[in-house]
């Protein structure tokens, strides 16, 4: 009996240890999803990574949900529209990648200041962003709605496309203010800590967006039937009430940063410095995404199937890494906060912690992936040729996961302390001057066709993370000033 007593209390113990520890894991989600204020210069590393990065990921599982559903509505107007969309879009991550340079800007500063215990300086480097948002969007604004037909024209469009995608894309360009004024809002939000505020506000405008949507382009119930501008109208009444929405906790909440008469006025010196910041987040996105469009175009010498392929592990890839640019955008802010509280070695720290994380996490989806890349590429297209292609993609690619992880932190840790001029430069040369080349090399000269691309996909992205990795432990970014 004494023997059965002590296994019994054992599994009582082990059994209110577990019940503890879940409880106050909970507590810690439900405070994140609260988006209470919190000291992220001090107390637990896990505990900080965790209040940013949960709303943060849910942030970005929303804008992911947005983008299919939008797709999903324009598809049923036929070719024509999906084109204009395609079309469309790709100016759009022109005006999109200005958008990320100043929300890398403001995220690396307002957060800084932040650290610093100086609010009020952190609330009028907010109010220079604004303004220097409201500004780039006012030109290409004005630029897109003019000349819409000639943008579409431009990039290839065929009259059909021209003929019914100019209005759309005219109000898509003409109203890109409320792209851009999301973003770098969000991105002040992130740099004050209150990670929280973004994601709701990212949920009520795509929210917003995902029920006009149908409403507005069929003219469902009492609203009328607008076809392929609705979802335009959709989009920008969405994104603009998520704005309002963004102002007013601004200027009425409670949160460290906020306008009032005494912050709101034109600093030169800190509109400048926000352009040198931001030229190189802006330059990241800019490099990256070229060297995509150079892949593709190369992947599709090999046919449409090739193409098709890739597009497949593509969406799977980044639908499986969202989770880790949300800790990837938390390291961000934890990187500024504590450099600004002049605590270096707990910035790096903590950069180390959560690509820790992020590589479990993203060594467990490359499992998964690699076990089970027929059933998921399967399930989107169940042609042999395209599967076969789409597997190989899937498969080579997570076998550079591991390194992946790792870069992705390191990356935005450069950029949360306010040096964007590192992972440009990196960027430029891993992208431009050794995964394009090796790409058409392993594809073209050495015969491996459409999955030599894939292979140097992975390798370049191990490369860029390895590099990433050396100079970030040279530790020179803990000396930037922003």
């Amino acid at each position: 009996m004494g023997h059965v007593h002590n296994v019994a209390s054992v599994y009582v113990l082990l059994l209110g240890t577990y019940l503890a520890m879940a409880n106050k894991t909970w507590k810690t989600v439900w405070q994140a999803l609260r988006g209470e204020e919190y000291d992220y210069t001090k107390g637990s590393i896990n505990k900080a990574i965790v209040l940013l990065a949960i709303p943060m990921m849910l942030e970005m599982v929303m804008e992911s949900l947005f983008a299919i559903t939008d797709v999903f509505f324009v598809a049923k107007l036929g070719q024509e529209a999906v084109a204009t969309v395609g079309l469309t879009e790709s100016v759009i991550m022109i005006i999109e990648s200005i958008a990320i340079g100043l929300s890398a800007a403001a995220t690396a500063m307002v957060s800084r200041r932040i650290g610093e215990k100086k609010p009020d300086e952190a609330s009028n480097t907010a109010f220079q962003s604004v303004i220097l948002c409201l500004g780039f969007s006012l030109v290409l604004g004005s630029l897109g709605w003019v000349y819409a037909g000639d943008v579409l024209s431009l990039l290839g469009g065929d009259a059909k496309v021209i003929e019914r995608g100019t209005g759309y894309t005219s109000i898509m360009l003409g109203f890109n203010a409320t792209i851009m004024m999301l973003f770098v809002l969000n991105a002040i939000f992130r740099g004050a800590g209150n990670a929280a505020i973004a994601m709701r506000v990212l949920w009520i405008a795509n929210g917003i967006n995902i029920v006009l949507d149908p409403c507005l382009i069929f003219g469902l119930g009492p609203f009328p039937e607008f076809g392929l501008e609705g979802a335009a109208i959709a989009t920008n009444i969405g994104r603009g009430i998520g704005v309002i929405f963004q102002v007013y906790i601004l200027v009425k909440g409670s949160g460290m940063v906020k306008f009032n008469r005494k912050v709101l006025f034109v600093s030169r010196s800190v509109m400048r410095r926000l352009i040198e910041i931001g030229a190189g987040g802006a330059g990241q996105f800019i490099i990256s995404t070229a060297s995509w469009i150079f892949l593709v175009r190369i992947i599709a010498i090999f046919g449409s199937a090739a193409l098709a392929g890739y597009t497949i592990a593509f969406r799977i890839i980044v639908f499986s890494i969202l989770p880790s640019w949300g800790l990837s955008n938390a390291t961000a802010t934890l990187v500024g906060q504590n450099l600004g509280a002049r605590r270096p070695e707990r910035s790096e720290t903590t950069v180390w912690r959560a690509a820790h994380f992020n590589a479990i996490f993203l060594a467990t989806i490359s499992v998964i992936y690699f076990l089970s890349a027929d059933l998921l590429v399967g399930f989107f297209d169940d042609n042999s040729v395209v599967m076969s292609y789409g597997v190989d993609a899937l498969k080579i690619v997570c076998c550079g996961y591991v390194f992946f992880s790792y870069g992705m932190i390191v990356s935005q840790a450069f950029n949360g302390a306010g040096d964007t001029k590192t992972p440009t430069l990196i960027n430029i040369g891993v992208f431009w001057f050794i995964q394009i080349p090796l790409a058409y090399l392993l594809a073209v000269g050495l015969g491996f066709g459409a999955r030599g691309v894939f292979f140097a996909m992975a390798i370049s992205l191990s490369i860029w993370a390895l590099v990433a990795i050396l100079l970030f432990r040279r530790g020179k970014w803990k000396e930037v000033a922003v």
